[in-house]
C-alpha cells in the first residue's frame, strides 16, 4: 500500500482552502503589468496597514532572531482592557482562523458533530472534517443563517455550532435578538462560536455588546481578526474570547509562538490606532455606496452586506459567471467566484479605493456587455 493510503479517509477527502487570486499569480498566467491590477477578492483593508501598526512591526525586526512571547502577555493586557475581560480569557491566534481549528481540536472528535449555516465561512466544514467529526450544514434562509432550523439540528452527538455575523461570503447579520434566542435555547453543552471578524465594519445602529454576553453563556467563544479592518492580513493575528474553562483548554492545544513577534507587535499597536480603524470604516461604508449604486444601474442583483465586501449575481447561467469572472480577470480586476459556498452564479467583490470601485464598475459593465 502507498504511505498516503493510511492516512485517515476523511483526511484524504478534504478539499483544501482556496484564497483569493494573488496578484502576482495573475500576473504570470495573462502577462499584465501589474500596476494595473487591482485584487478585490480576499476583503482585504485597502488603506493598507495601520501607521502605528507599521512602525511597531518595524521595530520589532530588531528582535527577529528571538522567540516571541509565546504568552502574548502585552497583547492580551491590552486586549483585556480594551473588551474588559480577563486575560485567562483570552486565546491569541495565527488569524482567527487559527481560533476556529482550535476550538474544533477541543471539542471535536470522530462521532461528534459541528452545525453551520449553508453558504458560510468554508473554514467551518473544514475544521470539523480534520477532526472526522460530521458536519452538518443547515439551509440558509434569504443567504442568512436561519438561527431556528439551525437549533433544530443540533443533536445528543453535536458539540459546536458555528454563527458568523456579518458572514462571509453573503455579509448577513444576524438579529441581536434571534442570537439571544439561540443561546438561551441551545444545550450548555454546546459551544457556541460567534465568528465576528467584521465587527469593525458594523454601523453604529447594528453593533451589538456581544462580549457582555460572556458572563451569561459559559458556553459561547466569540472570534476576532486583526486581518480586516486594522490591516494586518499579511502577519495573521486574531484571538477568541472565552469562559476560563474553554480558554484554558484551547491554550492547551494551542502551537508554541503560534502568534509571530512582528504580528504581536504590529496588533498591540493596531488596537491603540482608533483613527485608522475610524478612517477604514468610512472607506467602507462610502466605498458600499459606490458599489450598490453603480450594481443597480448595471441592472444587477446583490446581498444587501455588513462586512467589506459585496455578493452580486450574474443573470443567466453559471457559464455566464464564468465569463464574466475570465473577463474581469482580463481587465485586471480579481473577485472571488462563489461556487464552493453553494453559490455558483455569484462573485464576490471586496470594498475598494474609490478608483479601485471605479475600475471594477467599468470592467464589471463590459464584462456583462460581453456576455449580449
Amino acid at each position: 500500500m502507498n504511505l498516503c493510503d493510511f492516512a485517515p479517509e476523511y483526511i484524504r477527502a478534504i478539499q483544501p482552502y482556496q484564497p483569493g487570486k494573488p496578484i502576482s499569480e495573475l500576473v504570470r498566467e495573462l502577462g499584465l503589468d501589474e500596476h494595473n491590477v487591482i485584487k478585490l477578492a480576499s476583503n482585504e483593508n485597502p488603506l493598507g496597514t495601520s501607521p502605528l501598526a507599521r512602525e511597531a512591526m518595524i521595530n520589532a525586526l530588531n528582535q527577529i532572531s528571538l522567540y516571541p512571547d509565546g504568552s502574548g502577555f502585552e497583547l492580551k493586557a491590552a486586549i483585556s482592557q480594551r473588551y474588559s475581560v480577563n486575560t485567562d480569557q483570552i486565546i491569541l491566534g495565527n488569524g482567527s482562523n487559527d481560533i476556529l481549528d482550535l476550538a474544533a481540536r477541543v471539542f471535536l472528535k470522530p462521532g461528534a458533530a459541528a452545525v453551520y449555516s449553508q453558504h458560510a465561512f468554508a473554514v467551518y466544514p473544514l475544521v470539523v472534517q480534520t477532526i472526522g467529526a460530521n458536519g452538518i450544514s443547515v439551509p440558509a434562509r434569504d443567504y442568512g443563517h436561519d438561527l431556528a432550523a439551525m437549533l433544530d439540528a443540533v443533536t445528543p452527538e453535536t458539540r459546536i455550532v458555528f454563527i458568523a455575523s456579518p458572514n462571509n461570503p453573503t455579509g448577513t447579520l444576524s438579529e441581536v435578538d434571534d442570537l439571544l434566542r439561540f443561546l438561551e435555547r441551545v444545550s450548555r453543552d454546546v459551544l457556541v462560536v460567534l465568528d465576528e471578524a467584521y465587527n469593525e465594519y458594523l454601523p453604529e445602529a447594528n453593533k451589538r455588546n456581544s462580549i457582555s454576553w460572556l458572563k451569561r453563556f459559559p458556553n459561547l467563544i466569540i472570534t476576532r481578526t486583526f486581518s480586516k479592518a486594522y490591516g494586518l492580513a499579511g502577519v495573521r493575528v486574531g484571538f477568541g474570547l472565552a469562559h476560563t474553562d474553554v480558554a484554558d483548554l484551547m491554550n492547551r492545544v494551542r502551537q508554541p509562538f503560534n502568534v509571530n513577534s512582528i504580528g504581536l507587535a504590529g496588533a498591540l499597536a493596531a488596537l491603540q490606532d482608533t483613527e485608522f480603524v475610524e478612517r477604514s470604516y468610512a472607506l467602507n461604508r462610502t466605498g458600499m455606496l459606490h458599489l450598490t449604486d453603480g450594481l443597480r444601474q448595471l441592472g444587477i442583483e446583490y446581498i444587501p452586506s455588513f462586512g467589506n465586501f459585496l455578493s452580486f449575481r450574474v443573470e443567466g447561467d453559471v457559464a455566464n459567471t464564468k465569463k464574466v469572472y475570465q473577463s474581469l480577470l482580463q481587465q485586471g480586476v480579481i473577485v472571488r467566484p462563489l461556487g464552493i459556498y453553494e453559490m455558483p452564479q455569484h462573485l464576490r467583490v471586496t470594498i475598494g479605493l474609490e478608483s479601485e470601485n471605479q475600475k471594477f464598475l467599468k470592467s464589471l459593465e463590459r464584462a456583462i456587455g460581453e456576455l449580449a
